[in-house]
């Protein structure tokens, strides 16, 4: 695709999302068949457009295969434990939610209680994934965007955000190599 104009580019990205990630698509996800492919972006930064986060470009395999497949969470409700037993639930708490991240980055085998994300990974801030873990709640930034579920304006529940939060008292931790 890369050897189309940019605009056409930009017009066929957006439409694969559309695609990909209509509520038909997503509806579509299980375990046995995570999206290996999605929208992108130029750069080392993710979009957020319509909900839906675009891998940058310049970002390893991993971490575009992680942002798609979480992708797929953004429409699922807050549910307290949801995500705990299985990566695929019907609804995904903060430290489910995370989890489901990092499996879909290849850096977890397991989901993660909060408190277990404080001791994860390598410490300090990842180039393109970091997680930031306390007791009670957790959260991650991927390329820029804040993965979160606290919903401080409404809408509860694992969302894309193009803004920060404070990350006072908590840990940051990141898989090696991201």
């Amino acid at each position: 695709m890369h050897f189309l104009p940019r605009s056409i580019r930009r017009f066929a990205g957006a439409f694969l999302a559309l695609v990909l990630f209509s509520p038909a698509a997503v509806a579509k996800y299980t375990s046995a068949n995570p999206p290996t492919s999605g929208p992108t972006v130029p750069g080392s930064r993710a979009k957020l457009r319509g909900g839906i986060a675009h891998a940058p470009d310049e970002a390893p395999e991993a971490v575009k295969r992680a942002i798609w497949a979480t992708n797929y969470l953004t429409r699922k409700p807050y549910v307290w434990g949801g995500g705990h037993s299985s990566f695929y639930d019907r609804g995904y708490d903060c430290s489910g939610t995370v989890s489901f991240l990092l499996r879909h980055a290849g850096a977890i085998g397991r989901p993660a209680a909060s408190g277990e994300l404080t001791r994860y990974g390598n410490r300090g801030k990842g180039r393109w994934i970091t997680v930031y873990a306390r007791k009670g709640h957790v959260f991650a930034t991927v390329a820029g965007l804040r993965l979160d579920t606290t919903g401080f304006r409404a809408e509860d529940g694992p969302r894309w955000r193009p803004d920060g939060r404070s990350a006072a008292g908590f840990t940051a931790r990141h898989p090696e190599g991201l």
